[in-house]
């Protein structure tokens, strides 16, 4: 690949990866991906940030001499992305929109666009890195920053994608890329990393959830079935929750943490945390909808596995069932997996696919 097309987000990790592949020969053009605009009659989404990215990416690639576009992929984000958080929420699921993100926009969608405009293949900010085997296929590793270290959100990427994809910052540790960034005076430089879901900005989950799904209010008990209090509507939780319950710690100073969603009877249950929360803790888990980067895994094998994100990899067995569904046995006990998260599983650093809990 020589012609590449690289998804410019206005932040540095993608301006320092076109900078990379600029100097190492390759023709490049960068392009901002336009997911979201601001729903008619609604102010709630006046801080969502795509207008400074969009002059933040435009301003980058005039430093650095390239072609520079904005891709309007809002109905395909609205549908393959905005449609699934939503429903997941409805359906008492935790859906994972960045995962779906990756694999439905950036490496769906975009890279599409990208070959009909000509280009070889896409080039992300993402701190991973892809290594081509032997066979002409190919795999994706962890990053060598693993505190920055990202593979986990590219476990449902595809092995067609990933031959056109390129991540030239996986090599790197944060601070050399704020360091070449300073070094080429980008003009984001010194920009802070984004976080959250990339379309709400400052807006929290929870009131973007009320414009989509309607607060049903039921009652919040223990164990026991005691009635502790009321809940607005079971979208706004997630299991192992702690925070923002609203139900006070008792006199021992115990908070109470959610332990189930009860939707037949709009039941919130929680728990004290500690022993009386021993049921968030398994070793045992299913998951299904299994994804491979390159070559699938059949029968019994021991491989590891990311819970979630910033989780440590955990050894597991790995047991493959039918209609892409596994079993899992981990080590080690696992505390609140919820139904719709991604497991991803690895073999060293090697990146082997995912599937979600159900």
């Amino acid at each position: 690949m020589k012609k590449i097309l690289v998804a410019l987000s206005g932040g540095v990790d993608s301006t320092v990866a076109a900078l990379l592949l600029k100097n190492a020969g390759y023709e490049v053009s960068g392009a901002y991906i336009r997911t979201w605009m601001n729903e008619e009659g609604s102010d709630l989404f006046a801080d969502c940030p795509w207008k400074k990215e969009i002059e933040d990416a435009r301003a980058a690639a005039a430093h650095l001499g390239i072609e520079f576009e904005v891709v309007n992929l809002i109905k395909d984000y609205r549908e393959r992305v905005v449609k699934y958080l939503v429903e997941g929420y409805r359906n008492g699921i935790t859906p994972n929109p960045d995962i779906m993100c990756n694999r439905e926009m950036k490496f769906g969608v975009f890279l599409d666009y990208a070959r009909r405009e000509g280009f070889e293949g896409i080039a992300t900010g993402h701190y991973c890195r892809r290594q081509e085997n032997g066979d002409g296929s190919f795999d994706i590793l962890e990053g060598v920053d693993k505190n920055k270290d990202q593979s986990y959100f590219l476990a449902l990427v595809r092995q067609e994608q990933l031959r056109h994809a390129l991540f030239p910052v996986g090599d790197l540790e944060k601070p050399r890329v704020r360091e070449i960034a300073k070094e080429y005076g980008l003009p984001n430089a010194g920009k802070k990393d984004s976080q959250g879901i990339c379309f709400l900005g400052k807006i929290s989950i929870n009131k973007f959830l009320d414009q989509y799904i309607e607060n049903k209010g039921g009652p919040i008990v223990n164990t026991a079935g005691k009635v502790l209090g009321e809940h607005k509507g079971l979208h706004h939780f997630t299991i192992g929750q702690r925070k923002g319950i609203g139900v006070p710690s008792n006199t021992d100073h115990k908070n109470y943490v959610v332990i189930a969603k009860n939707y037949d009877l709009n039941e919130l249950v929680v728990a004290f945390d500690g022993e009386e929360a021993q049921e968030l803790y398994t070793r045992h888990a299913r998951i299904r909808n299994l994804s491979f980067v390159n070559k699938s895994i059949e029968g019994e094998v021991s491989l590891l596995a990311k819970p979630r994100y910033r989780d440590p990899s955990q050894e597991i067995r790995f047991t493959g069932g039918a209609e892409s569904t596994a079993e899992i046995e981990f080590k080690e006990p696992q505390r609140a997996l919820a139904r719709g998260q991604l497991l991803a599983l690895y073999e060293g650093e090697r990146l082997l696919g995912g599937g979600f809990y159900y």
